[in-house]
This record gives structure tokens, C-alpha cells and sequence, in this order.
């Protein structure tokens, strides 16, 4: 059997151990009974457990002052006559309850029926309420607020075991809140499925009666007035009705007027208003009470226009017993439902005729109702007055708070959700509720929410995310603190049930208190009134929003509650989004930081520095590199990847891997710049959709500094210029050609040699250092000039300066940054030697090279080093052309360099046993820890360089 809301109802004998009965003994005795229980039944015997009922308990109490004909009785009694009648001869008990769980009206399907219960169930006045009576129809309707079901055992006390029940609230069609509760009692085995259809429509009906009740009333305060109307219809009168103006208000206008009558209604006092109109014209609205026969009060606001003379000032009829209207707003009672305003109908219909005109004609009535002057001589006749609207003061404080509930919600839309950060989107519906709709608003969330990730458990690691109210001296549990919910507490419900938990009276809220009384003790000396709704979006539980109300006297109510839950929908769905992003972002970010260099290598070249900072938004693709060269120089690399997410991330690692390796190659700059524009554009061809949909660009800058020379050559792809830094503080930009965006293709890249003494700083960086849509690029790089006039400043503190002074504070880009201060090699540590090309001359370089590295001390490498000369120079007297040069180098490493003016690249081979020659680079090879070739103007450079022993 599964009950309306698709829960599955346990079924069994209500004795014997077994079913429902079974699963309460077993929790009556202290056992889990999670999996066997409804949750609402569950919830509902934890709280009769807090409360300290007992099952045995038979009486209830009575109240015998009751009201017995009230409203809701008025409403439903012709509707309880039907259903007696329905289920005459059968065992059925109908019961109407009130809002607080009081019995007010009962009807038996059998007569005799009523002779054989107790008294509890036979007579009006015992009061049902969960907290006196336990787990019944009744009491559970008022606490879950929908329709209930419970069976046998399912109830708490042990009188019920052997019925069942079906109990549905009714509500008020104006405001939404719980007027009553219906209820169908029988026998535990009468069970029927078409009573859930039979109860929904009986209280339908009584809900329409109670809208009539309203919709009567309303007529006849419309009545009354028409009425007062005819009555000073005898002495002259000049009248007109708003509507009537429809040539001199345009239709925002009266909009303007009703709404403001609306809330003078909702005031319920006189009041006189002056209106001011976007046109700059003021209209006054009077209001005044109305009372029928009846006794019911209500108020009619009548508009006062301005007098035929623009000049004169406003004239507003006189009463001696009108009260200025007061700037007070009106209380704000909140409701689903549109408030159901009256507006006169034509003069001429009769009183109920259709809501419509007050007609006017060229009398006028004065303020006291004597009748006006008629001789045009006399003084002109007063302004004009029009009927705006008619009703009760409780309809239109529902209308107001209508209308409330709607900015409340438009505001909502617009504020919440402004970024993609979890807890700032959390912190915007606290404040968007806060004063309107809670005076306090706290939101807890899973660590795993906050860090981007779906929560496996969300009750077990909820922290609290956010307390916002109108004080700070609560006893909240702090911001960044674990929050631990009670079983019972509303909290826990709604995370369990995902469903919201309404506690209108936290006083009461049995639950609530048994989480923590000296805390709940505390709190209650401000809270009164709790709503606890879950963050819930695409099916994932991302938290749960409390919102307490201390101020207002009114507790909360269903109406409330609807609030309360489409601000939480409409905030779950932005903290999801925010999740989800803060997701994919520390993916993009782990992916950027992975392919970004993890450590700097070993070089003596230069000392460097680097920053990586992403923007706040999202992840793009800056990267950097700083990559060893031969002959002890160094490359360094700086580029920048257009666009954001996974994608730039990806082609940042491509575009990185590639650079490294034509740099590696001995490229020069430009050349390595021609390479990386053909990889990108190729990398457009290859897209997969064939649209071209995300075009990949980039940018990229250069350079290869030469320890030796102390000479630099640059070269840059649409990048911004680097800043240089001379050893005496001297800041410049050198000029280079900026070169086109890497992708575009078919274009030339110039590169730029300059000197650079040693203990000179050259500074690389991506846009998003200096371009920001708040600054301008020119103050930005006159405030990096002046970060960087501080030559004694080492590259890490040149860096985290520039982060300081220069970067955006709230970074819309990533920022790559590269600080590298230049070392010159001694040139103590330099041997060079020119040569023709003579094979003779072979034997006196290995002897000059040899006294070198002796006074080097370099005796152990002497060896290898010698072999490796000979075969280098060997080779190039043999296969190049003169002159040829060779150079030493006294570094990390040994280097050894022979170069000469051809371009003939020699090849690495495996001889064979028989062939004389061919060996000369395989032992370079094996003698040296790594050899290459690189091509320079005049020909090419064959070196090798071998570890130094000890190193």
C-alpha cells in the first residue's frame, strides 16, 4: 500500500509483534526503527518521545469554551451534513478540528456509532494537537500542514490501535493559512482509496464557502456605500470615479492609486494621503470606515482630484474625526492568494450588480454634505471625488503582502546569484530575506558544497556557512563551525524528508528544544517562530536555510513557508550553479597548475622568480618557462593562451610542451615564434566540428640571454614588451616589434638584441598584469616603472612587489609573471681558440685545452674532455669549412664547442665491425652527458658538455 505522497505504508496486525505494531514496541523500547517507519510517522513518535507522552495515556483536554460558530464552523457544517448522508450506515466518525487542534463539529455514518465510543471521539471540544495527544490524524495534518494517513499501531497512543485515520488541512483561500483540519475516522480494516478523493473535494468546498464569507461581506460594505451615495444623490453633488479619468490618467497612474489604496485599507484607519503622480500632479486619498448591519467594518478610499483652477491648492473634504495618515508602513500579513478588492459599480445598478463606475454629473457634495452652490458667481465648486476601492482591512493587508511577496521575490532574482562563489551566493539570500521576510537567516552547507563537490552525507559534515540578522549578539552557532542536528530537530526533518519544516511557536516545538535546551534557551529569549527549508537543486542536497522571526508578533504561516521555499529554490539552483563552476574551476586549475613548471632547473644563467595568480572568474591559459640552452645560456618564456576553462587550459599545456621543445632545438626566437603560429593554426584546422566555433590564439614572448656575451635576443608574438631593469635602477620598455598573435600565419617575427650587464633584470609578464577594464594601461605601467626603481631588491621580492602594488585586486585574468636577474660568466672561465683549417694543428689544441683544464683543476675530466675536442675538431676540418673556433666553457658543466662556417650537420650511426670510420660521435656520445648541434649566422656550433667529476 503506498500512501498519496508515494510513501510506502507498512501493513500488519496492530498486535502480535508484527508490521506497524511490531516496529512501535520495538521503538518504544529505545530500538532503531529507521527503515520500517514512515519518516512523518517516525518524526511524530520522536517528538511525543521529547515531549515525555505515554502511550497509556487515555484523556485529553477539553476546552468548553470553543467557539462553535465560528467562520470555519459557518463554512463546513452544510459540507458535514453531504458526508454524513454519503456514508450513512457506515462506521465512518467526521470530525472538523480548528487551527489548534481543538474539535468543533462531529458526524457519524452510524448513529448508534456515537453510543459505542468513548467520549473523546464522540463529542466536540477535546483538543487533538500532537503535543497533548500524540500521533494522530488530527495532530500529524497540523504538523506535516498536508494530507495524512495513519494506521493502527502508526498511532501513538495505545486507545487508537485498532482505527485508522485520513486528515486534511483547510485553508483560507485569502492568506493560505490552516483554518481547520477535516478529518475521517474508522475501523483499521475499512481502508478505501477513493477516500482521499471524497476528503480533498469536501474540503474544497468548504474552502470555497469560507471565500463567499469574505466575497459577502465585501458586497455588502459595496452596498453600504452605494447606499450613503444615494442618500446625498438628493442634494446637488459633482462625483466622478477613477476609472472615469481615463483621458487625464494614464493607466500606470491608476495603478499607482490602487496599490496606495490597497495599503491605506490593510492601515485601517482614516487617513487623508497626498499621491504624487510621475507627471508631477498630486491626487489625495481619503479613507473612512463603512460598517453593514452585519457589524463587519471595512474601509472605502475615495480620490480627491485637484479643483478646476490649476493654481489653487488641493482641496481635501473635511471630517472633524479624520487621522493624518501615518507614514507607518502597514503590517504585512503574507498570502498566496490575490486579495479580492471591490470598485463601485454605475450609478443606477443595483447594489450587487457587477463591480464597475460610480457615475458623476455637475453637482458636488461638500465636505459636511450640505449641498453645494450652484450660482457660477459664488466660489467654484470643490474638487472632484472618485471611488478607488472598497473592502476589509484584512483583505487588503493580504493584498499588500501580496504584493510585497512578489518585490520580495523579483529582488531575489536579482540579487542572489550575482557571482559564481558558493558562500557569497549563500550570504545573498540571507540578506535578501533579511528584514522582509526573517529577522534572522542562517545557512549551513557541506564542506564538500563549499569546496565544489556533491555531498555523500550532507548531515554529517555541515558547517555553518552564514548568520545574518539584525543584530549580532545571538547565540548562533558561529560562522565556520560544525553544526550538529538533534534527530528531531526541524533542521534534520527537512534534510531527511527534503521537504520544508514549518514550527510556528518554537516554544512549543518539543524537537527544536531537545537538540540543545540550554542553547534553544537562549535563542528563545529573541526567536519565537523557525521555517527550515533544504537547499535543494537537481536533485542534489546542498544545505538547509533557517529563517527565524523575532520582531514581528505574527508567527509564521503557510504563506510564509511558500516564501521561504521559493527563495531557497531560487537560491539552491544559484549555490548549485556556484558549486559546479567552483567544481570545473579547481579542475581547471589543478590541470593549469600541472602543466605550469613544477621547479625551476639548475642553471647558473640567471636567478629567477615566478608568480602564477588565476583570476577570480576563471582559469585561462598564462604559462611560463624558463629552459636551459647550450653553451650555458637560457631561454625564457612567457605566453598566454586566449580564452578561459578546460579548453584554454589544454592548449596552454599543448602550446607550453611544443615551445619547449623547438627552444630545446637551438632555435632562435623568431624562428621558434614561426614554429608555434604553424602548431596553433594547425590546431584550428583540426577542430572536430569542423566550425571553427573556438578559434584558439594565443600570444608569446621570447628571449635567450647569453651568460658569455651578456647579450640578450627577443622576439614576441602580439605580447605586451618586457621591462627591463639596469644594475643602476633604470627602468625601461624595449621597443620590439610586436609581431602578429600566434594562429594568424604567414606573417614575419623580428627579434631584438640587447645588452645586458650582469645583475640586470628582465621582467616578463602576461596582459593581465597591467590590463584591467578600471585602469588605464599607461598608469598601470607607470606605477610597474616605479616598483621596479629598487635594485637591491632579489627577484622574489621584485615579484611579490609587483603582486602588491601593480596587480588588480580583483584579478579578471590570469597573471603569468617571470623575474630573472642576469649573471655573467667569468671570463677567467672562458678558453677560446681560432683555427684554419689545418689537420695538423689538431695535436695543439688538445695540448692548449689540456693546460687549461689543468689550471681549472679539472685534471679528472682532462680525459674525456681531450677525446672529445679531438673528434669534434676532427670532424670539422674534415667535413666544414674554415675558420673554425673552438671554446671552452668552466661552468656547472664542462663545455666543450667547435664551430665552423658550414651548415653540414653531423649524423650519429652505428658502424659496422668492417667500416674504418664512423665512430667519432658515438664516442662524443658515451663521453659526454649530452651534444647537439646548433646553427648560428655564420654556420653552426657542434658542442658537448661533460659532467665535471664530484659534481
Amino acid at each position: 500500500m503506498v500512501r498519496s505522497g508515494g510513501e510506502a505504508i507498512p501493513t500488519g496486525r496492530a498486535t502480535g509483534g508484527t508490521g506497524p505494531a511490531r516496529f512501535r514496541e520495538r521503538f518504544l523500547q529505545g530500538e532503531p526503527v529507521e527503515a520500517g517507519v514512515r519518516t512523518s510517522i517516525l518524526n511524530s513518535w520522536q517528538r511525543c518521545r521529547s515531549l515525555g507522552l505515554s502511550p497509556d495515556q487515555s484523556d485529553l483536554p477539553f476546552e468548553e469554551d470553543f467557539d462553535s460558530g465560528g467562520r470555519i464552523v459557518r463554512a463546513a457544517v452544510p459540507v458535514l451534513d453531504r458526508l454524513q448522508a454519503r456514508f450513512s450506515g457506515s462506521t465512518m466518525n467526521i470530525s472538523l478540528a480548528d487551527a489548534s487542534g481543538t474539535v468543533l463539529l462531529r458526524r457519524f455514518g452510524e448513529a448508534s456509532l456515537a453510543r459505542s465510543l468513548p467520549a473523546i471521539q464522540r463529542y466536540p471540544g477535546f483538543v487533538f494537537a500532537e503535543q497533548v495527544a500524540g500521533t494522530n490524524g488530527i495532530g500529524l495534518a497540523l504538523a506535516e500542514r498536508q494530507l495524512i494517513r495513519v494506521y493502527g499501531a502508526e498511532h501513538f497512543a495505545e486507545r487508537s490501535q485498532q482505527s485508522a485515520c485520513l486528515a486534511l488541512p483547510v485553508r483560507d483561500p485569502l492568506n493560505g493559512g490552516i483554518e481547520g483540519i477535516l478529518c475521517f475516522g474508522y475501523p483499521r480494516g475499512a481502508e478505501a482509496k477513493a477516500l482521499g478523493a471524497v476528503i480533498r473535494r469536501a474540503a474544497q468546498a468548504v474552502e470555497r464557502r469560507l471565500l463567499e464569507q469574505s466575497s459577502g461581506r465585501e458586497r455588502a460594505l459595496l452596498r453600504a456605500y452605494l447606499v450613503t451615495g444615494a442618500e446625498a444623490a438628493v442634494r446637488p453633488h459633482h462625483s466622478v470615479a477613477v476609472d472615469e479619468l481615463a483621458l487625464e490618467l494614464r493607466p500606470h497612474d491608476r495603478a499607482i492609486l490602487m496599490e496606495k489604496a490597497a495599503e491605506l485599507i490593510s492601515r485601517a484607519q482614516r487617513a487623508a494621503v497626498d499621491v504624487s503622480l510621475p507627471d508631477g500632479r498630486r491626487v489625495t486619498l481619503v479613507s473612512r470606515p463603512m460598517t453593514i448591519a452585519s457589524g463587519v467594518q471595512g474601509f472605502v478610499v475615495e480620490a480627491v482630484l485637484p479643483g478646476p483652477s490649476p493654481g489653487e491648492p488641493l482641496a481635501v473634504p473635511r471630517q472633524g474625526d479624520w487621522v493624518p495618515g501615518s507614514s507607518a508602513g502597514p503590517a504585512v500579513v503574507s498570502t498566496p492568494s490575490p486579495a479580492r478588492l471591490s470598485v463601485a459599480p454605475p450609478s443606477g445598478h443595483p447594489p450587487d450588480a457587477a463591480p464597475g463606475r460610480v457615475a458623476a454629473d455637475d453637482r458636488a457634495v461638500t465636505a459636511d454634505g450640505a449641498a453645494g452652490a450652484t450660482d457660477d458667481h459664488r466660489e467654484p465648486p470643490p474638487p472632484a471625488r472618485g471611488l478607488v476601492l472598497v473592502g476589509e482591512p484584512r483583505v487588503g493587508t493580504y493584498a499588500l503582502a501580496a504584493r510585497c511577496r512578489l518585490e520580495l521575490l523579483s529582488e531575489a532574482s536579482a540579487r542572489v546569484g550575482t557571482t559564481l562563489d558558493v558562500r557569497r551566493t549563500a550570504e545573498e539570500l540571507a540578506e535578501t530575506a533579511v528584514p522582509r521576510l526573517a529577522d534572522f537567516v542562517t545557512v549551513d552547507l557541506p564542506e564538500a558544497v563549499l569546496r565544489g563537490e556533491e555531498s555523500a552525507d550532507p548531515v554529517d559534515d555541515l558547517r555553518r556557512t552564514v548568520v545574518h540578522g539584525i543584530r549580532d549578539d545571538l547565540p548562533f552557532t558561529p560562522v565556520d563551525k560544525r553544526v550538529d542536528f538533534g534527530p528531531t530537530t526541524p533542521q534534520l526533518r527537512c534534510l531527511t524528508n527534503g521537504q520544508a519544516v514549518l514550527e510556528p511557536d518554537l516554544k512549543a516545538a518539543a524537537g527544536w528544544l531537545a537538540q540543545d535546551p540550554e542553547h534553544t534557551e537562549a535563542l528563545l529569549a529573541h526567536v519565537h517562530s523557525l521555517i527550515a527549508v533544504p537547499l535543494l537543486a537537481r536533485g542534489v542536497v546542498l544545505g538547509v536555510a533557517s529563517f527565524y522571526r523575532a520582531q514581528e508578533p505574527t508567527p509564521y504561516g503557510d504563506d510564509d513557508l511558500s516564501l521561504a521555499q521559493e527563495l531557497a529554490a531560487r537560491a539552491a539552483l544559484s549555490i548549485d550553479n556556484a558549486r559546479r563552476y567552483t567544481h570545473e574551476r579547481s579542475m581547471v586549475l589543478a590541470l593549469q597548475r600541472r602543466l605550469l613548471p613544477h621547479g625551476l632547473p639548475d642553471q647558473d644563467a640567471v636567478e629567477v622568480a615566478h608568480r602564477y595568480l588565476p583570476a577570480e572568474s576563471d582559469v585561462g591559459g598564462d604559462w611560463y618557462d624558463v629552459i636551459p640552452l647550450s653553451g650555458g645560456r637560457v631561454g625564457l618564456l612567457v605566453g598566454d593562451v586566449v580564452g578561459h576553462g578546460m579548453l584554454s587550459a589544454a592548449t596552454m599545456g599543448r602550446l607550453r610542451t611544443a615551445a619547449r621543445s623547438f627552444a630545446e632545438l637551438d632555435f632562435p626566437p623568431d624562428e621558434v615564434l614561426i614554429h608555434l603560429d604553424n602548431l596553433v593554426g594547425r590546431l584550428d584546422r583540426e577542430d572536430p566540428d569542423g566550425e571553427g566555433t573556438d578559434i584558439i590564439g594565443a600570444t608569446c614572448l621570447y628571449a635567450i640571454y647569453d651568460p658569455t656575451s651578456q647579450r640578450c635576443v627577443l622576439a614576441r608574438a602580439g605580447h605586451p614588451p618586457p621591462a627591463l631593469v639596469r644594475p643602476d635602477g633604470a627602468v625601461s620598455f624595449p621597443d620590439l616589434p610586436a609581431g602578429p598573435p600566434l594562429g594568424l600565419g604567414g606573417l614575419p617575427f623580428d627579434a631584438v638584441e640587447i645588452d645586458l650587464p650582469e645583475d640586470s633584470r628582465l621582467v616578463l609578464y602576461t596582459d593581465g598584469l597591467i590590463e584591467d577594464r578600471h585602469r588605464d594601461v599607461d598608469v598601470v605601467l607607470d606605477k610597474l616603472r616605479g616598483t621596479l626603481t629598487h635594485p637591491d631588491r632579489t627577484p622574489e621580492e621584485t615579484c611579490q612587489a609587483i603582486l602588491d602594488t601593480v596587480a588588480p585586486a580583483h584579478p579578471c585574468d590570469d597573471i603569468a609573471l617571470l623575474v630573472a636577474r642576469t649573471h655573467a660568466l667569468d671570463p677567467g672561465r672562458i678558453a677560446t681558440w681560432d683555427l684554419p683549417a689545418d689537420p695538423a694543428l689538431v695535436r695543439q689544441v688538445r695540448a692548449s685545452a689540456l693546460r687549461r683544464l689543468t689550471e681549472w683543476g679539472l685534471d679528472e675530466t682532462a680525459f674525456a674532455a681531450e677525446l672529445i675536442l679531438s673528434e669534434l675538431v676532427t670532424n670539422a676540418m674534415r667535413h666544414g669549412t674554415g675558420p673554425i673556433r673552438v671554446r671552452l666553457l668552466y661552468d656547472r658543466t664542462l663545455i666543450c664547442e667547435v664551430s665552423d662556417s658550414s651548415n653540414t650537420a653531423p649524423h650519429l650511426r652505428r658502424a659496422a665491425t668492417t667500416d674504418e670510420g664512423g665512430r667519432g660521435l658515438f664516442l662524443v656520445a658515451q663521453l659526454s652527458q649530452s651534444w647537439g648541434t646548433r646553427y648560428i649566422s655564420q654556420g653552426k656550433v657542434i658542442w658537448a658538455e661533460c659532467e665535471l667529476a664530484g659534481a
